[in-house]
């Protein structure tokens, strides 16, 4: 289920909706609430319909088919469509998209033009305080850090109080160790507020890290929905999996509540006649380092050193693919060399073969 239909006091409320370009399906039957003060995370490939579902929530695009509900009131469908300026929907782009040629204090004044400008100017300095910019508000864009431009952005998108907030790739122009604590930052700035928001993001370990729900999609649908810890535990495809983690895919069969594989047999419950193909998806942690008199022999292929984690790539007789093993600890050991393996069941997963 993808989330309750017309649910009672969801701030956002998504029925059915459907988005064709051409030939191509952007958007297939998805529906989703969106529970006030929430943060759900769209992950999934590029192309999958994430950033097509945020333009015709925020009504810069429409559906073909397919209504959306804003606090219970319908504001595109069939027979209605709220022009996005008067949807109370705020928006973060990739870019921030601030105006070059306004301080900080009048882009985030900005969104607020139906206010007098004493009114503007002191929801603008409430906001600006909140997010702890105060520092920046007489500042021109060009002379703030990609940091500072986000959080300015942040704070112009937050100054209407939108009943949501869309966010689409909102840290991706930011180096790793600055997109991480903006990142952070904005997350705890929204849950301090209560804001209800939707993040968009093509890193499965950020959508993991920060939604309250995950929202995975694939080719226009949603696949699957729940907290981070129920779909990395619980995927329910090889696409889920094998996106939020990368697997170690080994074919096998089914047998008597079984996968069979070169490497081991593991508990399934797959609904397979008996003999039907299957896969094995091991996550790199699960293949561990053991004693020379234990465990399947392999071969080092390479070595990569990758700073909390070794990974170690290696060849198993009878397993077409390579083997990708991750472990915290220090190895010491060079490709060409031979090593054993044995396997953590719990990291393994099984699912039918499509």
């Amino acid at each position: 289920m993808h989330g309750s239909i017309n649910d009672a006091g969801a701030p956002l409320t998504l029925e059915h909706i459907s988005r064709c370009f051409g030939d191509t399906m952007a958007l297939d039957d998805v529906s989703l609430s969106i529970a006030p003060g929430e943060i759900v995370c769209l992950v999934g490939q590029s192309g999958c319909g994430k950033s097509s579902l945020l333009r015709i929530i925020s009504g810069v695009d429409t559906a073909d088919s397919g209504r959306i509900l804003l606090n219970g009131t319908e504001i595109a469908g069939a027979t209605s469509f709220v022009e996005p300026e008067d949807r109370n929907i705020g928006f973060m782009f990739q870019d921030y998209a601030l105006f070059p040629h306004l301080t900080v204090e009048e882009n985030v004044a900005f969104g607020l033009r139906r206010l007098s400008r004493r009114e503007a100017s002191a929801s603008a300095a409430e906001v600006i305080g909140r997010i702890g910019i105060q520092a920046l508000s007489g500042r021109y864009p060009h002379t703030l850090s990609g940091g500072e431009q986000q959080r300015v952005a942040l704070a112009r998108a937050l100054a209407p109080k939108p009943v949501i907030l869309l966010m689409d790739e909102p840290f991706s122009n930011l180096d790793r160790g600055l997109r991480e604590r903006v990142r952070e930052e904005t997350i705890s700035t929204l849950r301090a507020l209560g804001t209800t928001a939707i993040l968009v993001t093509h890193d499965p370990e950020e959508a993991l890290s920060v939604g309250d729900r995950v929202v995975l999609m694939q080719e226009g649908r949603v696949v699957q929905v729940g907290t981070g810890y129920d779909i990395y535990d619980h995927p329910n495809s090889l696409y889920a999996a094998e996106f939020l983690c990368p697997c170690n895919r080994v074919e096998g069969i089914y047998r008597d509540g079984r996968v069979e594989t070169v490497l081991g047999t593991f508990p399934a419950r797959l609904g397979l006649p008996e003999g039907g193909k299957a896969f094995a998806c091991i996550r790199p942690q699960a293949l561990c380092l053991s004693g020379p008199d234990e465990g399947l022999p392999a071969i080092v292929v390479n070595r990569s050193f990758l700073g909390e984690i070794e990974q170690l790539l290696v060849r198993i007789e009878g397993v077409a693919d390579l083997l990708r093993l991750r472990t915290t600890s220090r190895v010491d050991v060079k490709p060409g060399e031979p090593i054993h393996l044995t396997i953590d069941a719990g990291g393994v997963l099984t699912f039918a073969a499509a």
